[in-house]
Protein backbone atom coordinates (compact mmCIF):
# COMPACT_ATOMS: atom_id res chain seq x y z
CA UNK A 1 0.00 0.00 0.00
CA UNK A 2 1.69 3.42 -0.90
CA UNK A 3 1.84 5.81 2.08
CA UNK A 4 2.85 9.35 1.46
CA UNK A 5 3.42 11.62 4.73
CA UNK A 6 3.92 15.44 4.76
CA UNK A 7 5.66 17.70 6.93
CA UNK A 8 6.99 20.63 7.67
CA UNK A 9 4.36 23.16 6.97
CA UNK A 10 3.37 25.90 9.11
CA UNK A 11 2.70 29.63 9.70
CA UNK A 12 5.74 32.32 8.09
CA UNK A 13 6.18 35.48 7.09
CA UNK A 14 5.58 37.69 4.02
CA UNK A 15 9.40 36.85 2.44
CA UNK A 16 9.84 33.68 4.40
CA UNK A 17 10.72 30.04 3.70
CA UNK A 18 10.24 26.99 4.56
CA UNK A 19 10.67 22.92 3.58
CA UNK A 20 8.21 20.26 3.22
CA UNK A 21 8.74 17.07 3.21
CA UNK A 22 7.17 13.87 2.37
CA UNK A 23 8.28 10.52 3.09
CA UNK A 24 7.26 7.63 0.70
CA UNK A 25 6.14 4.20 1.60
CA UNK A 26 5.01 0.91 -0.40
CA UNK A 27 6.88 2.00 -3.68
CA UNK A 28 9.89 1.84 -5.71
CA UNK A 29 10.63 5.37 -4.80
CA UNK A 30 13.54 5.71 -7.07
CA UNK A 31 11.34 4.79 -10.38
CA UNK A 32 8.61 7.31 -9.72
CA UNK A 33 7.41 10.75 -10.44
CA UNK A 34 6.54 12.49 -7.24
CA UNK A 35 4.94 15.67 -7.29
CA UNK A 36 3.59 18.52 -5.18
CA UNK A 37 0.57 20.33 -5.30
CA UNK A 38 -1.88 22.87 -3.43
CA UNK A 39 -5.15 23.82 -2.91
CA UNK A 40 -5.55 27.26 -1.54
CA UNK A 41 -9.06 27.99 0.26
CA UNK A 42 -12.01 27.89 -2.04
CA UNK A 43 -10.26 26.70 -5.27
CA UNK A 44 -9.35 23.42 -7.27
CA UNK A 45 -6.10 21.40 -6.39
CA UNK A 46 -3.11 22.74 -8.90
CA UNK A 47 0.26 21.23 -9.77
CA UNK A 48 3.49 23.31 -8.22
CA UNK A 49 6.27 21.15 -9.24
CA UNK A 50 7.47 17.81 -10.42
CA UNK A 51 10.34 15.91 -10.39
CA UNK A 52 10.76 12.76 -12.57
CA UNK A 53 12.74 9.23 -11.35
CA UNK A 54 15.53 11.34 -13.74
CA UNK A 55 15.77 14.57 -11.63
CA UNK A 56 14.22 16.57 -14.39
CA UNK A 57 11.92 19.15 -12.47
CA UNK A 58 8.62 21.53 -13.07
CA UNK A 59 7.12 24.23 -11.75
CA UNK A 60 4.01 26.06 -12.25
CA UNK A 61 4.65 29.50 -13.39
CA UNK A 62 3.61 31.23 -10.40
CA UNK A 63 6.20 29.75 -8.09
CA UNK A 64 9.63 29.30 -10.55
CA UNK A 65 12.34 31.40 -9.12
CA UNK A 66 11.17 30.99 -5.77
CA UNK A 67 10.04 27.07 -5.21
CA UNK A 68 12.54 24.08 -5.70
CA UNK A 69 11.53 20.75 -5.31
CA UNK A 70 14.47 17.76 -5.07
CA UNK A 71 14.08 14.20 -3.87
CA UNK A 72 16.19 11.63 -2.00
CA UNK A 73 16.33 8.06 -3.24
CA UNK A 74 17.94 7.07 -0.06
CA UNK A 75 15.49 8.19 2.04
CA UNK A 76 12.42 7.57 -0.32
CA UNK A 77 11.85 11.42 0.67
CA UNK A 78 10.45 14.78 -1.70
CA UNK A 79 11.42 17.74 -1.03
CA UNK A 80 9.36 21.34 -1.26
CA UNK A 81 11.92 24.55 -0.70
CA UNK A 82 9.72 27.61 -0.73
CA UNK A 83 11.37 31.04 -0.84
CA UNK A 84 10.39 34.52 -0.56
CA UNK A 85 6.48 33.42 0.55
CA UNK A 86 3.86 35.41 -0.30
CA UNK A 87 0.03 35.98 1.27
CA UNK A 88 -1.03 34.09 -2.35
CA UNK A 89 1.13 31.23 -1.08
CA UNK A 90 -0.97 30.41 1.63
CA UNK A 91 -2.87 26.65 1.07
CA UNK A 92 -2.68 23.12 1.73
CA UNK A 93 0.33 21.36 0.09
CA UNK A 94 -0.26 17.85 -0.93
CA UNK A 95 2.42 14.76 -1.98
CA UNK A 96 1.76 12.88 -4.79
CA UNK A 97 2.75 9.86 -7.15
CA UNK A 98 0.78 8.59 -10.01
CA UNK A 99 0.95 4.72 -10.06
CA UNK A 100 -1.17 1.41 -11.01
CA UNK A 101 -3.18 4.34 -12.66
CA UNK A 102 -4.17 6.20 -10.13
CA UNK A 103 -3.39 8.85 -8.16
CA UNK A 104 -2.17 8.58 -4.43
CA UNK A 105 -1.80 11.72 -1.87
CA UNK A 106 -0.95 12.53 1.71
CA UNK A 107 -3.02 14.10 4.19
CA UNK A 108 -1.29 17.53 3.42
CA UNK A 109 0.68 20.14 5.09
CA UNK A 110 -0.76 23.71 5.94
CA UNK A 111 1.29 26.69 4.95
CA UNK A 112 0.00 29.69 6.19
CA UNK A 113 2.16 33.19 4.96
CA UNK A 114 0.98 36.08 6.94
CA UNK A 115 2.04 39.06 8.55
Amino acid sequence: QVHLMESGGGQVQPGGSLRLSCAASGLLFRANTMAWFRQMPGKQREVVANITSGGNTNYAESVKGRFTISRDNVRNTVYLHLNYLKAEDTAIYYCNTFLRDRNFWGRGTQVTVSS
